[in-house]
């Protein structure tokens, strides 16, 4: 193993549930900022119709028309062979129904949603937390989401929702912004997914221009727990790298430590990202559950 992910450090037993305690402060505190995964889909007793890995959604579309073999796992390279061959209006509309239905938020979205949050990071498509801040009934949150270039024509990287549905011109002051970076189901539809989708995004990421403002301001003195997410790509790795950027932490993760790979610990270490070593659904009863 190399220096760097020497380095990492990893929490277990006692001392895992020692940190999630303290994390379970902060965030009703609103000193840390939640990043969620698609990884959460797996909570609960009955099986998500939706997909909730990235090679689930390579899958998915494999399904609809089949990509060559050295790239059939891979969703991002996957979703530019359809949109080259059959149009992006194919790849949107395919999207849409492999992320149809609608997604029951988990116990842990429940709980997310009924704190003062600044922000919520949610990196997947499926809408949960989305529809867990609409089932509190909260009015005093804004959706900021990424969308693709190939759809507009206009210099923009992102819209702004209300909860209803409605696009907003510009992001009034609320409590709470939800910042889903990759897109989402709903309310329109929205999806980075294709590698065309990130070449002008991950041009200009390093100096944070595809970032919104409201981001940057709510990050600068917090840190980040990744919950759900994995970073086994090099995309996953590089947004998670940027949104992080220029906040004060501390970071920590809940993640499998036995499953990591060579790259996902050497971010990590390089991050200065905890892991908390635990089974998420332990880990999600333990921060919902009362005190």
């Amino acid at each position: 193993m190399n220096t760097i992910a020497r380095h990492l450090l990893i929490t277990r037993d006692s001392h895992a549930e020692t940190r999630l305690d303290l994390l379970k402060g902060a965030l009703v505190a609103d000193a840390i900022i939640p990043y969620l995964g698609p990884g959460l889909l797996r909570l609960g007793c009955a099986k998500s119709p939706l997909p909730h890995t990235p090679e689930a959604v390579a899958a998915a579309l494999n399904k609809r028309a089949p990509a060559p073999s050295k790239i059939r796992t891979n969703m991002w390279s996957v979703a530019q062979f359809i949109e080259q061959r059959r149009h992006r209006r194919t790849l949107q509309a395919w999207m849409a129904e492999i992320f149809a239905a609608s997604a029951v938020p988990m116990v842990l979205h429940t709980w997310l949603a009924t704190l003062p949050l600044s922000l919520i990071v949610d990196s997947w498509y499926d809408g949960a937390m989305r529809a867990a801040l609409i089932a509190t009934g909260r009015r005093d949150v804004v959706e900021i989401q990424g969308v693709t270039r190939a759809n507009e024509i206009s210099d923009i990287w992102t819209k702004a929702y209300d909860l209803s549905g409605i696009e907003l011109d510009r992001v009034p002051p609320v409590e709470t912004v939800l910042y889903v970076p990759h897109g989402s189901i709903r309310p329109a539809a929205n999806f980075l997914v294709s590698d065309s989708d990130y070449v002008e995004v991950l041009t200009d990421i390093d100096i944070q221009t595809p970032i919104p403002d409201q981001v940057k301001q709510r990050r600068s003195n917090r840190g980040f727990f990744f919950v759900g997410c994995r970073f086994d790509d090099q995309m996953l790795r590089t947004y998670a790298r940027q949104i992080m950027k220029r906040s004060d932490g501390p970071h920590c993760a809940l993640i499998d430590g036995s499953v990591l790979t060579r790259n996902e610990r050497r971010f990590l270490a390089e991050c200065a990202v905890t892991v908390i070593d635990m089974p998420i659904d332990k880990a999600a009863d333990r921060l919902a559950g009362s005190p």
